[in-house]
Formats: structure tokens, C-alpha cells, sequence
């Protein structure tokens, strides 16, 4: 499954695949509030099944972008356009965290996610622009 000609970008959609998997994507998708719990929110009183809808969607969408990027594991240099989404994904997500901080609508554990997604969007560019053109 990993490509012996480019091992560092197999690595990479692989170890980042099953780590949003894991962490975010299916805990989102099956148990939102109970994840909202671990990262430390705090819920609002009352009706959640907003909260809950937005998170499953989100955990969704997630999923799918990590199911479709699995795929390109074992030959990440034809589709480099995955290096690109993942860039573009992990920047946005930085900034997101970074509003998210800087207004303090958000526990310290998202605040602490801001290097983990700014090092995933650097090293999908990396990848993308460095080791695979």
C-alpha cells in the first residue's frame, strides 16, 4: 500500500487519514456531543439537535474526503490535486482556530489543534510542490 517510490507522501495520506478518522471524522459522524465533551465545550442548555445535525454533517463530509484520500495511498504522485485540498483544508482550519482564539469562542484544546493543522497544510504542500513535481 505504500509506495516504495514515494514513501514520505503514502506516509503521509495514511497516517493523516487514520488520525482525522479516529479523532475527528467518526466521532463527529456517530457521538457529536460526547467529542464536543472531550475537546472540552461546553454545551448549551436546551434542544442540541442543531448542534448535533452541523456536527454529524461535518463528521460526515470528513469522512468522505478521507475515504476518497485513502485511495491515493498507494500512488500519491497522480493525484496531486489531493495534496492541494489537503493544503487548502488544513489552512482554512488554521484560520478558523487561530478567529476562534483570538475572539476566545473556543476551549484551549482547539487553540492547541492551530500548529497540528498548520503542519498538515504545510506538509501537504510540501509534499505537493516539493517531493512530487
Amino acid at each position: 500500500m505504500i509506495n516504495p517510490d514515494y514513501p514520505l507522501a503514502s506516509w503521509f495520506l495514511a497516517v493523516s487519514t487514520s488520525t482525522f478518522a479516529i479523532f475527528y471524522a467518526l466521532p463527529l459522524l456517530f457521538v457529536p456531543l460526547r467529542w464536543a465533551r472531550w475537546f472540552g465545550w461546553e454545551l448549551p442548555a436546551g434542544n442540541n439537535d442543531l448542534t448535533v445535525y452541523f456536527a454529524r454533517c461535518l463528521g460526515g463530509l470528513a469522512l468522505s474526503v478521507i475515504i476518497a484520500v485513502v485511495q491515493f495511498i498507494p500512488d500519491p504522485k497522480s493525484h496531486l490535486v489531493i495534496f492541494e485540498l489537503i493544503g487548502l483544508i488544513g489552512g482554512i482550519m488554521t484560520a478558523v482556530h487561530i478567529w476562534g482564539a483570538v475572539m476566545k469562542q473556543q476551549p484551549w484544546t482547539e487553540t492547541a489543534e492551530i500548529p497540528l493543522y498548520g503542519a498538515v497544510c504545510l506538509g501537504a504542500l510540501y509534499l505537493r510542490y516539493a517531493t512530487l513535481s
